[in-house]
C-alpha cells in the first residue's frame, strides 16, 4: 500500500506545479524555486523507492539475488560488514550491494522513506524506533592534525588542549552532544571554525593548516607516508554501532539472507 500511495502522489505532480511556482525562467536559463527542488528530491526518492520494489518482487520466486540497500556512516566497523557481504557472496553471488555514506540523520531518514534495507549507525543517535544488533566494534574519538603540530608531541589530548586551537568539528557531534562530557565546561570556550558531516573533505583542509579535526580514528592515512597523525581524547571516548532495521520490515530473499548471516556472525 505503501507504494501504491507515493504512485498516487506522482499523478498528483501537475496538481502541484499548478498551485506552486516551480521555475525561474531567466533570459538565457530555467531554474527550479525552493519548492521546485524539493518537488525534484521528492520524485527522484519515489523513482528509487519504486526501482527497488520491482527489484524485490521480480527476484521473489527465483534463485535468490536481487539487491541490498546498506547506509552507513564513516567508520573502520565497515570491515565487519565487508566481511558478511564476501562470505554471503560466495553462496548467492548474485546478489547486487549497493552502499549510502552520510551521517546518522541522512542515514535514518532514508531507512524510514524505505530507501535503504539497513544502516550502521555511530554513536548516541535515537535508535529505538528500529530493530538493531550491537555490533562488536567501537570507534574511538580524538583529534586530527598536522605532524608538525605542536601538539603532536603528545600521547593523548585532554579538553583544555583544545582551547584556543582552531577546530574542525562533525555535525552529528555537535547536534547530538557527544563529546560534552568529556569536554564539561571547556564546551563554550571551544573555537569552531567548520562543521563536517564526512571526514575526507575536512582532512584536506586539516592538511592545509586550517585546524584541527575532532574525529573519529581509522579514517584518515595517518601513516608514514602521510603528513597527517591522530591521537586519542583522554579520559578515551568511545563510539558504540549497531546495524539497524525498520520495525516490522518485510524483507527480500536477499535482504533476509544477509541479515541471517549477520546474527551469525555477531
Amino acid at each position: 500500500m505503501t507504494i501504491l500511495s507515493e504512485l498516487r502522489k506522482v499523478r498528483q505532480c501537475s496538481q502541484t506545479a499548478q498551485m506552486f511556482k516551480l521555475l525561474i525562467r531567466g533570459n538565457r536559463r530555467i531554474t527550479l524555486t525552493e519548492e521546485g527542488m524539493l518537488l525534484r528530491k521528492r520524485a527522484q526518492e519515489i523513482m528509487e523507492l519504486v526501482d527497488k520494489t520491482e527489484s524485490e518482487l521480480g527476484n521473489m520466486n527465483e534463485v535468490i539475488n536481487g539487491d541490498i540497500y546498506i547506509g552507513s556512516g564513516e567508520t573502520d566497523a565497515m570491515r565487519l560488514i565487508a566481511k558478511v557481504v564476501k562470505k554471503l557472496q560466495e553462496e548467492h553471488p548474485h546478489i547486487q550491494y549497493h552502499l549510502y555514506s552520510g551521517n546518522a540523520d541522512d542515514v535514518m531518514e532514508r531507512l524510514d522513506k524505505g530507501l535503504l534495507d539497513f544502516g550502521v549507525i555511530i554513536g548516541s543517535a535515537s535508535i529505538q524506533k528500529y530493530d538493531y544488533l550491537s555490533l562488536p566494534a567501537t570507534d574511538t574519538w580524538g583529534l586530527l592534525m598536522r605532524k608538525d603540530s605542536p601538539l603532536a608531541a603528545l600521547d593523548s589530548i585532554g579538553p583544555k588542549n583544545l582551547r584556543d586551537i582552531p577546530l574542525l568539528c562533525s555535525r552529528q557531534a555537535l547536534a547530538g552532544n557527544e563529546l560534552s562530557g568529556w569536554l564539561r565546561d571547556d564546551s563554550e570556550k571551544l573555537n569552531i571554525v567548520a562543521t563536517y558531516n564526512l571526514i575526507y573533505n575536512a582532512s584536506l583542509m586539516v592538511e592545509e593548516g586550517i585546524g584541527y579535526a575532532l574525529c573519529l580514528d581509522k579514517l584518515v592515512n595517518t601513516t608514514s607516508s602521510s603528513g597527517l597523525c591522530f591521537k586519542p581524547l583522554e579520559p578515551g571516548v568511545e563510539a558504540h554501532l549497531n546495524i539497524v532495521w525498520k520495525k516490522y520490515q518485510v524483507f527480500s530473499k536477499a535482504a533476509e539472507k544477509f541479515l541471517e548471516r549477520m546474527r551469525q556472525e555477531i
